[in-house]
C-alpha cells in the first residue's frame, strides 16, 4: 500500500498533531525556568527549617516571595503535565485509559494550581494588611 504523505512530509517527521516539536521545547524552556527557582525554594524551605508557622507566613507575605513561589508553583505543575502526557503518549496503548488518564492528569494540573493559587493569594493579603 502506497503511503499518501508527501517525501517532505516523512523527512519533517512530523507527528498527527504537528505539535511534537512545540511540546519538546515546552518541556526544555519549563526544565531551563525550574533551575533558579528549585535552588530558590530550596534555600528557602532551609531557611524556614524549624521556624513556627507564622514566620512562614511571613515569609511568604513578601511580594517577591509570593511571585517567585507561584512561578515555582506553576511552573512545576506544567512541567509534571507535560512529562506525564509524553508517559502516557508512550505507554498506554488503550485509547480508552489514553483519555482517561490525560483527563484525570489535567484535572489534578488544574485543581492543584487553583488550590495552590487561592493559598498563595491568602498569604500575599498579609502583606496588605488584611
Amino acid at each position: 500500500m502506497k503511503s499518501m504523505q508527501t517525501p517532505l512530509h516523512k523527512v519533517q517527521g512530523m507527528g498527527a498533531s504537528h505539535t511534537g516539536t512545540n511540546h519538546f521545547w515546552h518541556e526544555r524552556i519549563t526544565s531551563l525556568a525550574l533551575i533558579p527557582l528549585t535552588l530558590w525554594f530550596g534555600y528557602a524551605a532551609l531557611g524556614l527549617a524549624g521556624a513556627s508557622e507564622a514566620s512562614a507566613i511571613g515569609f511568604l507575605s513578601h511580594p517577591v516571595n509570593v511571585i517567585l513561589m507561584f512561578g515555582f508553583v506553576w511552573i512545576s505543575l506544567y512541567h509534571m503535565k507535560l512529562g506525564l502526557q509524553v508517559v502516557i503518549d508512550d505507554y498506554v496503548h488503550s485509547s480508552g485509559a489514553k483519555i482517561l488518564l490525560l483527563l484525570l492528569v489535567r484535572f489534578i494540573f488544574i485543581a492543584t494550581g487553583a488550590f495552590a493559587t487561592f493559598a498563595l493569594i491568602r498569604f500575599a493579603a498579609y502583606a496588605f494588611g488584611d
